[in-house]
């Protein structure tokens, strides 16, 4: 897969930034999404490039379907398509149901459902046998939060994700037979900066408590766990979903 390109979207920082090196360091050529952060993006493929990778960084907003398409333009342009690394993602304030308005709501599912499903098609496009290409991998980020839905805290964060879950059940048995594998991880508290765009940057480390290992995990623990699914030694697992939560 060393001629392969993989996209990553939310790529400059937490678990995109790990993902991006990672893939990287496993020979594959990085197409970095950001949609804010421009310098957190570069220092991305600052970082690959002084391993001798190669890699690119491209604006985009996952919840604009315009910026989808430039996105994959611009890893066209980067050498074929293998691996698509669904993980921009949003939070909201910590908020009950009945104080969500619905422009949050819309927000929410526009990036991480509708955004994720937009990306995933433009990746079949390139890879699927059915449209002349060579197979690959698409991996979703889902969340343990799927499972437990986040009362009093963002039930709407929680219902994005169990739509993630099923949304990698039903496209990997649609692809399977097309060369694409396709499967989710499913994060549980981890020290990313998510938690402090919902407004609580301590929330991992006041939860761990509640963790079987007791602790927090870590941005490169779940980035290991993506790029084995990116792996020949992941070969015959799709409409998988991957619980790496420390038990939790």
């Amino acid at each position: 897969m060393t001629d392969r390109v993989a996209i990553v979207t939310g790529g400059s920082r937490g678990i995109g930034r790990a993902t991006a090196v990672a893939a990287a360091a496993r020979g594959f050529r990085v197409c970095v999404g950001y949609v804010n952060h421009e310098a957190a993006a570069q220092s991305v493929v600052s970082a690959i490039e002084a391993k001798n990778g190669q890699a690119v960084a491209v604006k985009c907003d996952v919840g604009k379907e315009s910026d989808i398409l430039a996105l994959f333009k611009a890893a066209d342009k980067f050498g074929t398509l293998g691996a698509l690394i669904n993980n921009a993602g949003i939070v909201g304030a910590t908020s009950r149901v009945d104080e969500m308005s619905a422009e949050r709501i819309q927000r929410m599912m526009a990036v991480n459902v509708t955004g994720s499903i937009l990306c995933a098609r433009e990746a079949v496009k390139r890879m699927s046998t059915r449209h002349g290409g060579k197979g690959g991998v698409i991996v979703n980020l889902s969340s343990v939060a799927a499972k437990l839905g986040s009362p009093n805290t963002y039930v709407d964060y929680a219902a994005s994700k169990g739509a993630i879950d099923s949304f990698t059940i039903g496209l990997g048995h649609e692809v399977a037979g097309e060369g694409i594998r396709v499967a989710a991880i499913r994060p549980g508290l981890i020290d990313t900066e998510i938690h402090a765009s919902g407004g609580e940057p301590d929330r991992a480390h006041r939860l761990s408590h509640m963790v079987p290992m007791k602790r927090v995990g870590t941005a490169e623990e779940i980035a290991n766990a993506i790029v084995w699914l990116m792996s020949d030694e992941a070969s015959y697992v799709t409409s998988a979903i991957l619980d790496v939560s420390g038990g939790r």
